[in-house]
């Protein structure tokens, strides 16, 4: 799909010197600016505007945190009533009318029977810093100090958050399986794969021999995102609720990127109906300002005074933009809409799969969107019934990735070989925007496919 390009904003020596001196001043820590070397000036919706004069449509969504896009209008207009009214900014953990209307909107959203008898903690800004709240909150409830955590998660960037996340390499957690169709650890897939998973975790919690420390909680995405967008079975999720209950095993559901709508119900637990014990909540609850907080059983609530605090607890600023969102998303229903125009775009994809062997496995739920990349042409190895047989290909999932931004498409990569293209579009998302995604998607899968094949033919002729 042809992108017509406006004037430039700015020089491109503005544009170009900005880039060069980040790459220069920056840490080499820096991640999405590697891959998406733009400098956004403007922004209103699903569009970015860079400094060099280019439109871009943005499915990264600030990796989930823009649930109504870029500067919807009454996230600004709540922004702009608390700067007007002359509240304090700064208050630390104090109570404040806005803090006391987010927290009554954002329990109306909750469900109820966790609601009705839940505490709320305000962490730090990050949504990593929510997750070692829910570990050091269910540590000095059980009074015990093992974590069960899964394959492919991710949780944060802090010390403990990571420990509980997939790559880690110092591992201080029980790692359990997670249940995928398409990469099935069992190779088995579907409700089967599901039902082995759930019951390795079962024989080795009960295991006296099984190695694993006596668990303060199990964390678990509803969709592991960075994993590789892989979509909790439901029923698995029954049954992870049923072996903890059964435990005394404080459940912790990380809802950060999930949360809001984003998978088609406000939150993600929903879906299977289950009722965790601890919910971890970031990104789209701020309305694009920075916010984390942990909901709690307030059987949990054994902390001492100061047990976790942090100076940055009470952004008035994102609690009312937190407000405005929460509000439009349950009044609009864009949790509904998210479910109906999600499964259009997944059932667009997997037609899109016919016609592309390099498509692996499309996936997803609601506005939580992968598609794995693999290399059809690669030696198979050998697996079992429903197990994929063409590795992944990152370098391919890259090259789309740039061809996307060639065209004005902004998206994301993810999975464990950081081979699923991943969209996270706003949830304000209209039919026509949807269409105008998928299409320049398509057309940067077959100009990289393009590419591929003719360095393929480039080096056998060598």
């Amino acid at each position: 799909m042809a992108v017509t390009e406006p004037a430039p904003l700015a020089p491109a020596s503005v544009h170009e010197g900005i880039l060069r001196r980040q790459s220069l001043r920056e840490s080499a820590a820096r991640t999405y600016a590697r891959s998406l070397p733009i400098v956004p000036v403007r922004a209103r919706g699903l569009t970015i505007e860079g400094a060099d004069g280019r439109r871009y449509l943005d499915c990264l969504s600030g990796a989930g945190t823009l649930a109504l896009g870029h500067n919807h209008p009454v996230v600004l207009e709540a922004i702009k009533n608390v700067i007007d009214s002359g509240a304090p900014l700064h208050v630390l953990d104090l109570a404040t009318p806005v803090k006391d209307a987010f927290i009554t909107e954002l329990f109306a959203t909750l469900p109820p029977e966790f609601a009705d008898n839940a505490r709320i903690q305000f962490c730090g800004p990050a949504g990593t810093d929510a997750v070692e709240a829910a570990f050091k909150l269910v540590r000095a409830a059980t009074g015990r100090s093992g974590l069960l955590a899964f394959t492919g998660a991710y949780h944060g960037m802090t010390e403990g958050a990571l420990a509980a996340s997939g790559g880690a390499e110092d591992v201080r957690v029980t790692r359990l399986p997670f249940p995928q169709d398409y990469r099935c650890p069992f190779g088995i897939g579907g409700e089967r794969g599901a039902e082995v998973a759930a019951r390795w975790t079962e024989s080795l919690l009960d295991d006296p021999k099984g190695g694993a420390p006596a668990p303060a909680g199990m964390i678990l995405e509803p969709v592991q995102g960075e994993g590789g967008v892989n979509p909790a079975p439901d029923g698995w999720m029954r049954r992870m609720r049923e072996i903890t209950a059964a435990r005394s095993i404080p459940l912790i559901a990380d809802e950060v990127q999930t949360g809001v709508g984003r998978t088609g119900a406000f939150w993600a637990v929903q879906h299977s109906g289950i009722v965790p014990d601890v919910m971890v909540l970031s990104k789209a609850i701020g309305g694009s300002l920075p916010l984390a907080v942990i909901v709690y059983r307030s059987e949990l609530d054994t902390w001492q005074p100061g047990a976790h605090a942090g100076t940055f607890r009470g952004n008035q600023l994102a609690m009312a933009a937190g407000t405005a969102t929460l509000t439009y998303v349950r009044e609009n229903g864009l949790a509904e809409r998210a479910a109906m125009l999600g499964a259009r775009m997944l059932a667009r994809l997997q037609a899109l799969a016919i016609d592309h062997p390099c498509i692996g496995d499309v996936r997803g739920r609601g506005l939580m969107i992968g598609v794995e990349l693999v290399d059809p042409e690669a030696d198979m190895p050998t697996g079992g019934a429903g197990g994929p047989e063409a590795p992944p290909d990152p370098v391919l999932a890259s090259a789309v990735q740039q061809e996307c931004l060639r065209r004005g498409l902004i998206v994301e990569l993810g999975g464990r070989h950081s081979a699923v293209v991943r969209l996270l579009p706003p949830l304000t998302l209209t039919d026509e925007q949807a269409t105008a995604v998928l299409d320049r998607l398509a057309d940067a899968l077959a100009a990289a496919e393009r590419s591929s094949n003719r360095r393929t033919m480039t080096g056998s002729a060598r």
